[in-house]
Parts: C-alpha cells; sequence; structure tokens
C-alpha cells in the first residue's frame, strides 16, 4: 500500500501540471522525458513484444495508427479484476466497429494466465484478438511495463491474489503518449473515459 500512496501522490502532480490546456485537448500524460537534445519531451511508452491469446505476437506495431486502451489484470484476481474488466468490456462493446482503436490486457499472472488459459478468458467474454489483445509474456518485463502505463503491478502476500495492483486504464494515442486515464472501477468514470477516447479519435 505505501507504493501504492506514493505513486498516487506522483500522479496527482502530473495530471495537475496539464490543467492550463484546452479543455478540447486532451493532455499528454505522463511524466516528460529529456531527449538527447536536451529537450523535454511527453512520455512514450517504450518497445514492447508480448503473445496474445491467439499466439500471435503484439508489439506497438501492432497498433501503428492506432489509439488502444490499456489494462493490468490476471484471471484469478479476486477483487478489482472483474469490475475493470466489465467496463473494458464495455468500452470494447462501444468501440467495436470502429478500426481506430484497439484494447491490450496484460496479464500480471503468466504463470497461470497462459495462451489457452487466456483464450478461454477471451471466448467466454465472447472478444477476439482482433480486437482486444490478452497478452502473456515474461513476468518481470510485464511487471516493469506496469509504471510506463502510470499502473501500479507488485508481487505482495499479503494483497488479495497476491498482487498488488491497480486498476487504472490508460488511453495510449497513435503516437505512444498517454493522453487519458480512469477508474476502471468506477462507471461513471468510465462513462467519462469513453468521452475522452471519441475526443482522441476525433482529433485533427
Amino acid at each position: 500500500m505505501k507504493y501504492l500512496f506514493i505513486w498516487l501522490v506522483v500522479f496527482s502532480v502530473l495530471v495537475g501540471c496539464q490543467s492550463s490546456l484546452s479543455p478540447d485537448v486532451l493532455p499528454m500524460l505522463g511524466s516528460p522525458q529529456i531527449d538527447q537534445n536536451g529537450d523535454s519531451v511527453a512520455h512514450t511508452i517504450p518497445d514492447f513484444s508480448f503473445v496474445d491469446q491467439d499466439s500471435n505476437l503484439v508489439t506497438n506495431e501492432t497498433f501503428a495508427g492506432k489509439a488502444y486502451v490499456a489494462d493490468f489484470f490476471f484471471i484469478a484476481c479476486p477483487t478489482i479484476c472483474p469490475k475493470t474488466a466489465k467496463q473494458m468490456l464495455r468500452i470494447h462493446d462501444y468501440f467495436k466497429d470502429d478500426a481506430r482503436l484497439e484494447l491490450l490486457g496484460h496479464t500480471l499472472a503468466p504463470k497461470y494466465d497462459t495462451v489457452a488459459a487466456l483464450n478461454r478468458y477471451a471466448r467466454n467474454l465472447g472478444v477476439s484478438s482482433k480486437k482486444w489483445h490478452f497478452v502473456t509474456g515474461d513476468q518481470a518485463t510485464i511487471y516493469k511495463m506496469a509504471p510506463e502505463y502510470m499502473n501500479v503491478a507488485l508481487e505482495d502476500s499479503d494483497a488479495p491474489g497476491g498482487i498488488n495492483h491497480s486498476g487504472y486504464l490508460i488511453l495510449v494515442d497513435k503516437n505512444r503518449h498517454i493522453r487519458s486515464f480512469c477508474n476502471g472501477t468506477d462507471p461513471e468514470d468510465v462513462d467519462r473515459f469513453i468521452k475522452d477516447i471519441e475526443k482522441l479519435l476525433n482529433e485533427k
């Protein structure tokens, strides 16, 4: 819980720094990075490579020219994951015919959430990898990716299911920049998030 509190404090500061932007333009969130020229640039999701429920390789190129919504979950999660899955399914259904948006779910329990298990999970939800990728891979790599999406993922024997994780859904644009987020357990916040997705997809 200590790490989650620290993350929330940092996250609120990062979001607060965007308050001067026009309400018609989604901010670029995350900690700015310094390029080789010493200039500040928006946080960018780094290169990644995972395998989805159909054994397809999923990389940044999978989402080339598209926006996507990312989250972190595990099938046996007894607390927030069923709630976030329900809200992700809402987003899936709302944008199911819009090829400009896809979904990306990272399992935090790759030892148990195998390709076969993720395939069953996707089929039970009634979704396919053409729209919603459930990915697995090396656990350390997945956990390292979570902060890149401003999420928390820590093994914790005292946490339900043995994993301390946040339930935020993250909107990433076609340039790998984080543009919005929501509490994936809060339907009203997801309503606002869906409007943000529409705003991003309609950006010129």
